[in-house]
């Protein structure tokens, strides 16, 4: 079943061709008849001018005659009052000149003209003296059909590729997150369906990227949730101040990890930072190392960004260092170039070269280490978000004396980098 859209397209291109045979039609059809008019004056003029009205009856027989040889035909001068003056070949029908002008009959063409000083000389001939009249509008009608029979392909395929592309969205629409349409081509339909593409895999990716971490944070929440009910138990049975102490232990590691979970969720969706400004890293660094008991040292830098999120990438990096490193650990912070370093390292037992990469993936949680380390939930990942989000990346890196060392990369602020 065709499509509004291909009828209404392949309709309008058909109405358009009609519209211009049409006009075209009339625009011929005026100038042929202007045409008729002159080419009757001009043959009227030239048979006068050959057979003038002063010349005698023998000069105008023979002057028939030769025309009647050269043409094959049969030819009468006849007088204003329509007697026969002169003529060649077979004879004519008495009533030729009221006959109209010009008519076929057989395979003969019979033609009259009124000469100016009334005379009328009529020829019969097999072949006309000049072409014969041809309908304009059916040769116009003739090749708007040709076009609109040539044109319906082309139409139908332009509308199948968006039927193609409106179906593939439906799809998607309906839930099925891994429909895709075709991008064959170069014109608009293949711009749109790349562009659509592109969304839904954009879409797809948060949409599995939220499933995998609801999964995982529901995983992770059982751990301190189980916790905290037995905490809660124990307490009630037996108030004590470690239990207590526990207590809030457990409600704050929830409320961390909820706090990361919406803080990911966010990134997720922030193309660009909301208000950047200068941030002196060392001095940011400083003050998180003095928080969290972390030396730190380095060159002056200044970065552009969001300083609450650059504050939290910068403590995460050395909570995980003091969670699951081994002392001491040390942040540094170094100019490379037109990007400036955060280094991050500690002397605990390292992670595996081959899990290196997977370390910043949401909850993971290395080979060998167990619950009872404590959870590594969002910490990492969210580094790496705000890394990316601020134009730089992290890596991981093991120092050939053992333990861990992060190292984060960021753009150093443009007006510092000219002064420097």
């Amino acid at each position: 079943m065709r499509s509004r859209l291909f009828l209404k397209i392949y309709l309008t291109l058909l109405a358009s061709l009609a519209a211009v045979a049409v006009a075209s039609a009339a625009f011929v059809w005026l100038g042929q008849g202007e045409e008729e008019l002159s080419w009757q004056s001009q043959r009227a003029r030239f048979v006068t001018a050959l057979i003038p009205p002063d010349m005698d009856r023998r000069s105008v027989e023979a002057t028939l005659e030769r025309f009647s040889r050269a043409f094959d035909a049969d030819i009468a001068v006849y007088d204003p009052g329509g007697k026969l003056i002169a003529s060649a070949g077979r004879p004519l029908p008495p009533d030729i000149v009221e006959r109209p002008w010009h008519h076929g009959r057989g395979n003969f063409h019979t033609m009259v003209t009124e000469l100016p000083d009334g005379r009328a000389v009529a020829a019969r001939m097999e072949r006309p003296f000049r072409p014969a009249g041809r309908n304009p509008l059916a040769y116009l009608a003739l090749i708007a059909g040709v076009i609109g029979l040539a044109a319906y392909p082309v139409v139908r395929h332009l509308t199948r590729r968006l039927e193609r592309l409106r179906g593939g969205v439906d799809a998607w629409g309906r839930g099925d997150f891994v429909a895709r349409v075709p991008e064959d081509g170069s014109d608009e339909v293949a711009a749109v369906a790349k562009s659509f593409n592109r969304a839904a895999d954009h879409v797809e990716r948060l949409i599995k990227s939220h499933r995998a971490l609801l999964a995982n944070a529901s995983h992770e929440l059982r751990s301190p949730l189980a916790r905290l009910r037995m905490a809660i138990d124990l307490y009630e049975q037996a108030p004590d101040k470690s239990r207590k102490e526990e207590i809030v232990r457990n409600l704050a590691e929830l409320d961390t990890l909820v706090e990361e979970i919406l803080l990911a969720s966010r990134l997720d969706h922030v193309e660009k930072l909301d208000a950047p400004e200068p941030i002196d890293l060392l001095a940011l660094v400083s003050e998180e190392g003095a928080r969290n008991g972390v030396e730190v040292s380095g060159t002056p830098a200044t970065v552009t960004g969001d300083a609450r999120l650059i504050g939290r990438l910068v403590r995460n990096l050395m909570q995980n260092a003091l969670r699951h490193g081994g002392p001491p650990v040390t942040a540094t912070v170094v100019r490379a170039g037109s990007m400036v370093e955060l280094r991050v390292r500690d002397h605990g037992p390292g992670i595996p070269d081959s899990e290196s990469a997977r370390v910043f993936e949401p909850f993971y949680r290395p080979s060998g280490r167990s619950e009872a380390t404590g959870g590594w939930g969002l910490g990492l990942a969210l580094v790496r978000q705000i890394a990316e989000r601020h134009g730089g990346a992290v890596r991981y890196e093991s120092p050939s004396d053992g333990g861990a060392c992060f190292v984060v990369t960021l753009p150093a602020n443009r007006a510092a980098r000219t002064m420097h």
